[in-house]
């Protein structure tokens, strides 16, 4: 009996509270509201966004000068159409095709020799310095980056130079005729030296905060099971390095052709066209001094074209060897 009672209690309440409430539908916002509650985010951003649209993006309309016969006088719209002339006129043009193959070859030594520099630095004061020698060669190679290449190019004129350091301490020992500087045989070397001296320490700052984050137990699982400190930083360390270094990769052969326009700029009339003319100095001498306008952009043009297809190919083989890539 007290339990029938209970029990139509029970249904009394049930009845009494009705269904339970559904849980309130989130308001949708709309995207001037979404903005609007960002607005501090997007702030911040607006600086860096209206720099790349200003210097960046709206350039990119000029590119239609590459299929006009263009003159600043006449204007966009004054200047005839010659279709893809211009390109034409690129690959029968010898002076292209020094230009391009002295890219090509400066391109490819920085990518061997420069590119990995930044990592066999970082590696080697991670490993084999101490905490105070490490932040005094970083101080040290770090100050290089921030010399224009003008200054960069007197240092280098006065050290490896017909009249420099070197020379000096070769001619007392009886070696003379040295000239670093303007020999045209050595000056693609020469120009990737110049450029690993300047920029290695600034490009080990990526490769530190890769090291920095890779997990401390797993150097010391590796020491627990004897592995000396190479085999360390080769099966934890470059490994955990990868990600980084496809990252840049990518990034860096989307500028592949970009191989340093005011450093060969600089030292071109010492050792001639042959040797220093690249597609950037080469865009500088024909369009801007020569007023070859419709020329120097579809040279322009054409290597911006090579280095995206660089990219989309460099990402697209990452991704299939397992990579993230970067889209």
């Amino acid at each position: 009996m007290s339990t029938q009672i209970a029990a139509g209690s029970e249904d009394q309440r049930e009845a009494s509270s009705g269904p339970a409430p559904a849980a309130p539908k989130r308001r949708t916002l709309t995207l001037r509201q979404r903005i609007w509650r960002e607005r501090w985010m997007y702030t911040f951003i607006a600086p860096g966004a209206l720099f790349f649209l200003v210097f960046a993006y709206v350039p990119m309309l000029g590119n239609i000068v590459a299929f006009q016969d263009f003159s600043p006088f006449r204007g966009f719209s004054g200047s005839p159409w010659v279709g893809v002339d211009n390109f034409v006129g690129i690959f029968n043009d010898p002076e292209v095709l020094t230009a391009l193959r002295n890219t090509l070859l400066i391109a490819f030594l920085q990518l061997i020799f420069a590119f990995p520099a930044p990592i066999a630095l970082a590696l080697l004061l991670d490993s084999l310095m101490s905490n105070r020698v490490k932040r005094m060669v970083q101080t040290v190679v770090y100050l290089p980056h921030f010399l224009s290449w003008v200054i960069v190019i007197s240092v280098w004129q006065q050290v490896f130079g017909g009249g420099g350091l070197v020379a000096n301490i070769l001619g007392d020992l009886g070696v003379g005729g040295f000239d670093a500087m303007t020999n045209a045989d050595t000056f693609k070397l020469l120009v990737v030296a110049q450029a690993i001296w300047k920029d290695v320490g600034w490009g080990t700052i990526i490769f530190f905060a890769a090291i920095a984050g890779i997990p401390q137990e797993r150097h010391e699982a590796a020491a627990v099971d004897g592995a000396s400190a190479w085999r360390r930083i080769w099966h934890v360390t470059l490994p955990g390095l990868i990600p980084v270094t496809m990252l840049l990769l990518i990034l860096n052969l989307g500028n592949i052709l970009t191989v340093g326009f005011e450093q060969l700029l600089l030292q071109q009339p010492m050792v001639g066209a042959d040797a220093a003319q690249v597609l950037d100095t080469f865009v500088y001498f024909r369009g801007v001094l020569g007023g070859e306008w419709g020329i120097a952009t579809a040279a322009g043009l054409l290597k911006g074209i090579i280095g995206t297809i660089l990219v989309l190919s460099a990402n697209k083989i990452a991704k299939k060897l397992g990579g993230e890539g970067i889209f």
